[in-house]
């Protein structure tokens, strides 16, 4: 008896422990017939205990459902194996619920299948939930298929996540051949131009806005393309990855060079019909190989103009650098674009790395090309030939992957007929010429860069300057600026420096530029005014000796020079 007592107790706990768990379990026979349940499965379908035992699976569900049961625990019947399905129910009080069914095969002591064990849970929210997000995504692959922007999602190792059929269109790469591959190996027409970008915002976790560059697509020639990058996060903030939308502006480029004037390219500045021509000029050089010669005066803006080559091509994120050539002996400039090796020469006590190693995959900018000596022109030859060089102290040539631009304010042509410089070099060097006009050819230019300067120095000296004054623009537009534009910057500083007001006048000017004599833009030599004009000036001012200056273009000091400092030689 007491035995049996502390069987009847342990069946109890263990009744006790099922009532109390989350899931509903239940036992069927072969038939379908239920003889057990828990509290919790008497919940879900809303019986009672004594209502719902010794029913069948039918009783609880409607064709559909009848049928998906029937298939599920004939399955587990016919293979003896645990399975998992989901299935409706319908409750006592006509309401739907979603449940996944757990099923296992209850044997007897012959291992025949006698009955079935069943584990319920419901999640009909879940289930919800599900079919929701199901159908969210759906609409959202529909709009992220249907936008004409090709749209890359990549994880930290550049692995295709996403992309959208555009892909295909713009950078010739189905998308369900990219999927899961490193995305710069997908790409086989193009120049991967737009990888760099892809790879910086990796790198930085930035994002980068409307890069232009042109894709060199075999089967879109000259396809331009604006490419925003932006670092992905999940919900907690963490990076995983990036998306990449390119768009293709091919037309509207086109349409924009037609139509429009443009005031600048890069940092270049400029309307005037010279300075559209060198930006089509340059935007047909961006992502070409071909060495490019950057001729014009001292101050024109050549290294401005090498770097827009770099920036706007595909060699954008890689090194830009810059070697000024006439500022270095012969020994030193070999060494500094070459590099050497410890013990090449005394004072090389460890290997140097030179300009052309440390542009690698990028861009160099021979500044002053023709102030170099006959032995950097054989060698700089080479370079451009063959595509190697060797360090100074050593003979193991040197491979190297690096766009060449040289510029010079000399007549190199004139060089190679006196013998100072290397034909073949020259016409290696002379592929394309990009010629900038001096500052006097485009003087309808010069407000655009007066703007540009006076806003680029109010942030640098925390002034509010809002321009010049007519007489400075007179003076400015008569002046033949011998130092280009570096000498309109560096004027405009100083009187930045010099201002006071609101207004640059003709006081705040350098003397050199407000001073006695100036060269007009067409050569001719104006000369300071002498007593007799100042004398009519000061009769036409009632004797005001500042506004006088300004009426004559010059200075003060320049005056009270004239007629004495107290103006006694003035006739009162």
């Amino acid at each position: 008896m007491a035995r049996k007592r502390t069987l009847e107790e342990t069946l109890k706990n263990y009744e006790s422990i099922l009532n109390e768990i989350e899931d509903g379990v239940g036992e069927v026979d072969v038939k379908g017939n239920l003889l057990y349940i828990n509290d919790t499965g008497c919940r879900f379908w809303g019986y009672t205990r004594e209502e719902i035992i010794g029913t069948s699976y039918k009783f609880y569900t409607d064709q559909e459902g009848i049928k998906v049961v029937r298939e599920a625990y004939g399955k587990v019947y016919k293979t003896g194996k645990h399975l998992v399905f989901v299935h409706d129910i319908i409750r006592k009080d006509g309401a739907r619920r979603t449940v996944e069914d757990s099923v296992s095969p209850i044997r007897n002591g012959r291992g025949e299948i006698v009955g079935f064990r069943s584990v319920q849970r419901d999640v009909t929210d879940r289930v919800e939930a599900e079919r929701k997000f199901a159908s969210q995504r759906r609409r959202l692959e529909a709009i992220f298929n249907s936008v004409n922007d090709a749209v890359i999602t990549v994880d930290p190792q550049m692995k295709v996540v996403e992309a959208n059929k555009s892909t295909q269109v713009i950078c010739g790469v189905a998308m369900e051949d990219i999927i899961g591959k490193v995305f710069p190996q997908c790409l086989k027409l193009c120049a991967k131009t737009c990888c760099s970008v892809l790879k910086r915002t990796l790198e930085d976790q930035k994002e980068i806005s409307e890069y232009r560059i042109e894709c060199g697509h075999q089967q879109h020639y000259r396809q331009l393309v604006s490419v925003n990058s932006s670092p992905l996060l999940d919900y907690h903030g963490n990076f995983t990855g990036a998306v990449m939308v390119i768009r293709d502006i091919t037309r509207l480029n086109s349409l924009e060079r037609e139509l429009y004037e443009r005031h600048k390219f890069q940092n270049i500045i400029g309307r005037s019909e010279k300075m559209q021509e060198i930006y089509g000029l340059l935007e047909d050089l961006a992502n070409l190989e071909t060495t490019v010669l950057i001729t014009g005066e001292s101050g024109t803006g050549k290294e401005l103009v090498a770097r827009a080559l770099h920036f706007s091509g595909h060699r954008a994120f890689s090194p830009f650098v810059t070697v000024n050539c006439s500022a270095l002996t012969e020994s030193l400039l070999e060494s500094e674009l070459f590099g050497h090796v410890r013990g090449a020469f005394t004072g090389a006590i460890k290997d140097k790395q030179g300009r052309f190693d440390a542009a690698h995959g990028g861009t160099i900018l021979l500044d002053e090309i023709g102030d170099i000596s006959p032995l950097i022109q054989l060698k700089l030859l080479r370079v451009l030939q063959e595509k190697v060089f060797e360090r100074v102290g050593e003979s193991v040539p040197r491979k190297v992957d690096v766009r060449v631009i040289a510029s010079t304010n000399k007549n190199l042509k004139q060089k190679v007929e006196k013998g100072e410089f290397r034909e073949d070099l020259f016409y290696r060097l002379m592929v394309v010429e990009v010629n900038l006009p001096p500052l006097r050819e485009r003087l309808e230019d010069l407000p655009l860069l007066v703007d540009h300067f006076i806003a680029a120095f109010n942030a640098e000296f925390g002034k509010g300057i809002e321009g010049i004054s007519r007489d400075v623009l007179n003076k400015f537009m008569q002046y033949s600026w011998p130092g280009n534009i570096r000498e309109l910057q560096h004027a405009l500083e100083h009187a930045f420096i010099l201002c006071r007001g609101k207004i640059i006048i003709m006081e705040d000017l350098p003397v050199n530029i407000r001073g006695m004599a100036v060269e007009t833009a067409r050569g001719a030599s104006y000369t300071a005014p002498d007593k007799q004009k100042i004398f009519e000036a000061l009769e036409k001012t009632g004797g005001n000796k500042a506004k006088a200056a300004r009426l004559l273009g010059i200075n003060r000091r320049t005056l009270y020079r004239k007629i004495g400092k107290n103006g006694e030689d003035y006739p009162h």
